[in-house]
């Protein structure tokens, strides 16, 4: 029986608990042309990409239309876990303060986010806020 974040077993909701850790980017940038950026996600595992890109401070000034939050967990495709192999890792991941402010002026503006656990960009829509089950993106 799955759980209430709809892990099929207390071994995965463990495993998120071993899992936290803290994007640690080197460096972000608002030019979208920057030739360091990464697109999309990723099949495999990898580091943290060099720089991500974020809104500029002016425009995260302007206001925001969702809350700051800093915090998501990786729960599997659309947020549900029904199929073993689109199973998300579980992993907590906490962004910096600039990216957060990023996702939350314009919650559609990155198509991808990085999974501490899996070590991967993976879709927006695989990832919730922190104990909620609003999809991250959303």
């Amino acid at each position: 029986m799955a759980n209430l974040l709809g892990w099929s077993s207390w071994t995965q909701a463990a495993k998120f608990l071993e899992i936290k850790r803290d994007i640690n980017m080197g460096h972000l940038t608002d030019d979208p042309k920057d030739p360091r950026l990464t697109h999309g996600p990723d099949s495999e595992p990898v580091e943290q990409a060099e720089v991500y890109l974020v809104l500029s401070e002016k425009e995260r000034n302007k206001g925001f239309v969702r809350p700051v939050r800093r915090t998501y967990i990786h729960v599997g495709v659309s947020g549900i876990q029904t199929n073993p192999t689109e199973v998300g890792c579980g992993a907590l991941t906490t962004m910096g303060q600039e990216l957060a402010e990023t996702f939350a002026r314009d919650p559609k503006f990155y198509g991808s986010t990085y999974c501490v656990g899996c070590r991967m960009h993976r879709p927006v829509g695989e990832f919730t806020w922190g104990h909620s089950s609003e999809l991250v993106g959303s």
